[in-house]
């Protein structure tokens, strides 16, 4: 008897679903376990691979061949196996061509990669009985917007793993903070970012490895990119606090900040862009929620977000601080440390050093500056001083004179300079006396440069020194042979480690010659040079700079002033907490420092075994 085959339409419906079930429950029983994954390749060969020069399987691609998949039921079993075999050929493409490429935003690309390549294969499983484009396009709706949404998520993921160093690489990877910025509206990630950015920082960044003037370029890069992906600045709230409060503890962040902005940053870019306004500082505002064009807080902003923070990146900085008089007095002490290292002839630095303030005037305002005005007078007053004391006595001592007021405090010296040098401040000081008869001259004989002539019997030496070796100098002139003790009781009280300092120039020179331990020699005629290493070999000394006490020595000084006070309240009520010192120390005159820099001075204070600290409570120690 022989068998024809029975058209399924002519069955019925309840027919030839049941058929339809019976065979594919058979069918299925039967498949290997490897079925799946030979499945999948098979799915996996109808695409183009992302080598240009493969052709990858003709065959998988035929509309037959998916046609009989959806017959046997394969399609609607297997249908995540389709899936994943997309996003993973997206995944690949995209971690292929994106990786590392910053200059240039590629999300359209990406699409437009999709609609080359990923289109035409999907129409194989999923619209091949479309006639229509309209048709076709309403099928791949749903698996299309799940592709793209798939594209953007890995495009996020890897930026967001990339973030850090595409924050270096700043200004020239503006394209993928573009896409990142484009993805992050499209792929909820913005906590992923983050996270991965706070945990970089965390281990790249905030570690005592990193120069200060490191942290602040990235900080200031962080802000500029993460200003671009998030314009309400969420993503750079929580990013930046870890770095704030980093910056706030290292002792040399003011300083840095203070000597970009005057030009005196040789160690790294500018902090401040070229082509960014000058614009005063800006301080956050209290909302005005009658504002017509007020908007609220992004959904994620945090409890202590605010809208209308600082947008320059100068204020940002200045507000990692609660005040800006740590900004201004750091600038005072910087001026006065490049005001003091100019020489006679650098009047055009000091031009140069009057515009950086006429600029800073207008972030900090004129009055903040007042101090900075007088500093830059003195310096013109005390040219115009020295040329009228020099008319009437031509001297070769050129003093700069400055208010003992107005500028930061200098550290003191006891050196005495002897013979000539002394009889010149002298004769100085009368002219002044006579020109100026209601000021009085006081010298800082350790500060300045000393230019020297020394005519010894067989040659001149000519030396531009710091005062303390000039001062040695001038002593051998009375005798050519003395011990480092002598030589100290001669220009009064300096510390044995700057002396020998200073005689080793001149050793250096072939102007002195050490005979015996501590005994220095005057060579008038010079010795050859002895074969062999010499003992007193040094590199050329760097100028030094001025030495001005710095905020940080001053803050410690006038803390310990305030010391008597809390003694005396530690001593009479006891155990204290730390904001009732606070409160307390509000009545003491002058007082004016923040509870965390009373906090820092309590645990110097209990290093030190003053008192002793627990729970928030301090006491004196017993």
């Amino acid at each position: 008897m022989s068998r024809r085959a029975v058209d399924g339409t002519r069955l019925g419906p309840t027919v030839l679903s049941a058929y339809t079930l019976d065979f594919q429950t058979h069918l299925f029983s039967t498949l290997p376990p490897t079925f799946t994954s030979a499945f999948k390749a098979l799915c996996a060969s109808a695409l183009l691979p992302p080598d240009p020069e493969a052709e990858g399987n003709p065959e998988a691609r035929s509309p037959r061949l998916w046609a009989a998949f959806e017959t046997l039921g394969l399609l609607d079993r297997y249908e995540y196996i389709v899936e994943s075999v997309g996003y993973e050929h997206i995944e690949a493409y995209v971690l292929q061509t994106c990786t590392g490429e910053w200059s240039k935003p590629i999300l359209e690309e990406l699409r437009i990669w999709m609609a080359d390549k990923m289109i035409p294969w999907m129409l194989l499983p999923y619209a091949r009985s479309a006639t229509t484009s309209e048709e076709a396009r309403s099928m791949l709706a749903g698996v299309g917007a799940r592709f793209d949404f798939h594209m953007n998520k890995t495009l996020c993921d890897l930026r967001t793993k990339e973030i850090f160093d595409i924050i270096i690489d700043f200004p020239d990877s503006m394209g993928a903070l573009q896409d990142l910025k484009d993805c992050l509206q499209r792929v909820d990630q913005r906590s992923a970012l983050v996270q991965s950015l706070r945990k970089s920082n965390q281990k790249r960044l905030l570690h005592p490895g990193a120069g200060t003037k490191l942290i602040l370029s990235q900080y200031v890069a962080t802000i500029k990119c993460l200003r671009i992906i998030d314009p309400p600045g969420v993503l750079l709230f929580k990013v930046a606090d870890p770095i704030r409060r980093y910056l706030r503890e290292r002792p040399d962040t003011i300083r840095s900040i203070v000597a970009n902005l005057v030009g005196d940053d040789d160690g790294g870019d500018s902090l401040v862009d070229e082509n960014e306004p000058i614009q005063p500082l800006q301080q956050a505002d209290i909302e005005n929620y009658s504002d017509p064009n007020w908007e609220p807080e992004p959904i994620d902003a945090g409890p202590e977000f605010r809208t209308n923070k600082p947008s320059d990146v100068i204020s940002t900085l200045v507000s990692i601080y609660d005040s800006k008089d740590l900004f201004v007095k750091e600038l005072q002490v910087l001026l006065a440390q490049r005001l003091l290292a100019i020489s006679d002839e650098g009047s055009d630095k000091v031009e140069r050093e009057r515009r950086n303030i006429e600029i800073l005037k207008i972030r900090f305002g004129e009055a903040a500056l007042q101090v900075c005005e007088v500093m830059l007078k003195d310096m013109s007053d005390s040219k115009r001083i020295d040329v009228h004391v020099q008319s009437r006595q031509a001297s070769s001592v050129h003093p700069t004179i400055i208010s003992k007021h107005f500028w930061p405090a200098l550290e003191s010296s006891d050196i005495v300079m002897p013979g000539q040098f002394q009889k010149l401040q002298e004769q100085y000081s009368q002219e002044f006396n006579i020109f100026k008869p209601d000021k009085k001259l006081r010298w800082l004989p350790h500060l300045g440069t000393v230019h020297l002539e020394l005519e010894l019997d067989d040659r001149v030496v000519d030396a531009d020194v710091p005062p303390l070796e000039a001062a040695f100098i001038e002593l051998f002139s009375e005798k050519t042979v003395w011990t480092v003790d002598d030589l100290i009781a001669g220009v009064g009280s300096v510390d044995r480690g700057s002396a020998l300092n200073a005689l080793l120039t001149w050793v250096d020179r072939g102007v002195l010659k050490e005979d015996t331990e501590g005994t220095f020699r005057l060579l008038e005629v010079a010795e050859e040079a002895s074969p062999g290493p010499s003992s007193h070999v040094r590199a050329p000394a760097a100028p030094e700079v001025p030495p001005v006490t710095s905020i940080q020595q001053q803050q410690a000084e006038q803390m310990k002033v305030y010391w008597k006070f809390i003694e005396g309240m530690l001593t009479n009520l006891g155990t204290l907490p730390l904001d009732r010192i606070q409160s307390m120390l509000k009545y003491a005159p002058g007082y004016d420092r923040t509870i965390d820099q009373l906090g820092a001075f309590m645990e110097a204070a209990r290093r030190e075994g003053l008192v002793t600290g627990r729970d928030g409570q301090w006491r004196l120690s017993s």
